[in-house]
């Protein structure tokens, strides 16, 4: 394969090596490749690696301006990334001039637009919060689930929410990080045998009605410094609980992002920042 520019980019921390192979249809990714170019400490990413490689495809839907193709630092191909969905806009944005456009994903069409300087809002769409939809393995309520952490009568952590934003979500509410240990229970709760496609595992600290702590394991990538559908999940699943308002202010590890559930048509939307870092060869 000839050598091929992408982008460096990332949302709120996340992030990214972005490819854009709208025009060369001949261009391919496979798991060994993506796991020797997104590893921390890889030649062309550096010490900090890339959460996941995007490659930008010709549409396949009609009425969308570009197909968003997601592969996690462990090579998987994964179907959403609400951070990942953000850069690429901007990069649509950017070239097209218009003030919507339609990012095509394995999980859906996402109509983004600018939120200002270098800020996109993303139009999720709705939670799936069926258990079938998340999905887990058996059936039974997403507001709470049958998951703890720590001794059955006195654990650690317990009755999660579950969702799922295009892929699956399970959100602990914490009071404290500490306690909570993210980076050993993460792992742990990934492969629980209740999920089938393994899962995204949120901490998520209350710190208001309209404010939210929150951390997350990425299922294929580890502890990661933002995740967008991360911290929509937790906003679904903190209005389910009646823990926050609809309009909440997510601080992550690598920023801010605001999200909204909105009351009138149940979609949920996403307003965060994109960096462009550099471009680079491969």
């Amino acid at each position: 394969m000839r050598a091929m520019k992408f982008l460096i980019m990332n949302g709120a921390g996340n992030r990214f090596a972005v490819f854009d192979a709208r025009e060369r249809d001949g261009f391919e990714l496979t798991s060994e490749r993506v796991k020797a170019l997104a590893k921390p400490g890889s030649q062309t990413m550096g010490v900090k690696g890339a959460d996941q490689v995007i490659v930008m495809r010709r549409a396949k839907a009609q009425g969308a301006d570009v197909f968003m193709e997601i592969w996690n630092q462990q090579g998987g191909e994964v179907d959403a990334c609400g951070n990942a969905t953000r850069c690429i806009a901007w990069l649509v944005l950017k070239e097209s001039n218009k003030a919507e456009v339609i990012i095509e994903t394995k999980a859906g069409l996402l109509k983004c637009r600018s939120a200002g300087d270098m800020r996109i809002a993303v139009d999720m769409g709705p939670p799936r919060l069926e258990w079938d939809e998340v999905p887990l393995k058996e059936a039974m309520h997403t507001h709470h689930i049958d998951v703890k952490v720590g001794p059955i009568d006195d654990p650690v952590l317990s009755n999660p929410g579950a969702v799922s934003m295009g892929n699956p979500h399970c959100v602990f509410f914490v009071d404290d990080f500490d306690k909570a240990k993210p980076e050993k229970v993460g792992p742990m709760i990934e492969y629980h045998p209740l999920f089938p496609e393994q899962v995204n595992v949120g901490f998520a600290r209350v710190d208001g009605p309209n404010k939210i702590r929150l951390k997350v394991w990425e299922r294929g990538v580890g502890m990661t410094l933002a995740c967008g559908t991360g911290a929509c999940a937790a906003v679904v699943a903190a209005v389910r609980q009646s823990r926050t308002g609809r309009r909440v202010e997510v601080q992550v590890d690598g920023g801010v992002l605001q999200i909204e559930w909105r009351e009138s048509d149940d979609h949920v939307i996403m307003t965060g920042p994109v960096e462009l870092e550099k471009e680079v060869s491969v």
